[in-house]
């Protein structure tokens, strides 16, 4: 029987992504990304949910990820679902599931993005390094944001989902 793995998901991302290269050059970029659902709850009120989801983009789709979205861009990712394990410095083992995009598509309109969008990318934060391996080199971050600080959720501000190509 064969099995499928596949997210696909429509949000806004909640911090800049951080863009990084893996000691072999190659660029990784990582945000956090917001999707929200609105119900009728049992007592016939509107009840809204946030979802906060981790997305990690490899290869030539990173570096326009890092360089072009920023926090509160709104973007279609679809990639696979992907958990991964480490020890912390207690020796205790930690998970992460994140969606490991394979496609990326940006759906502000062009020029209607906050600081800068399409027209000005922002300053790469790395420059791609030689050498061999595959773990990503933290990049330097000018001002480090709060993790707590995740940027519009956005209570279902899908205006303009109408030009949206599927």
């Amino acid at each position: 029987m064969a099995s499928l793995n596949k997210v696909m998901l429509i949000g806004r991302l909640g911090i800049d992504p951080e863009l990084r290269y893996t000691q072999n050059g190659q660029p990784v970029a990582n945000f956090r990304m917001a999707t929200d659902e609105s119900y009728r709850g049992t007592d016939g009120n509107m009840v809204e949910r946030t979802e906060w989801h981790r997305v990690v983009v490899f290869g030539k789709q990173a570096e326009p990820v890092g360089n072009y979205l920023h926090k509160g861009s709104m973007c279609y990712v679809e990639g696979s679902l992907q958990t991964r394990s480490w020890e912390d410095q207690g020796g205790v083992t930690k998970y992460t599931t994140e969606i490991k995009a394979q496609r990326v598509q940006f759906l502000d309109p062009k020029g209607a993005s906050q600081g800068g969008g399409y027209d000005a990318p922002r300053q790469q934060s790395a420059a791609p390094q030689g050498g061999g391996g595959g773990r990503p080199q933290q990049a330097p971050r000018p001002q480090q944001q709060d993790d707590d600080d995740l940027g519009p959720a956005f209570p279902s501000e899908a205006s303009g989902m109408d030009d949206v190509p599927f």
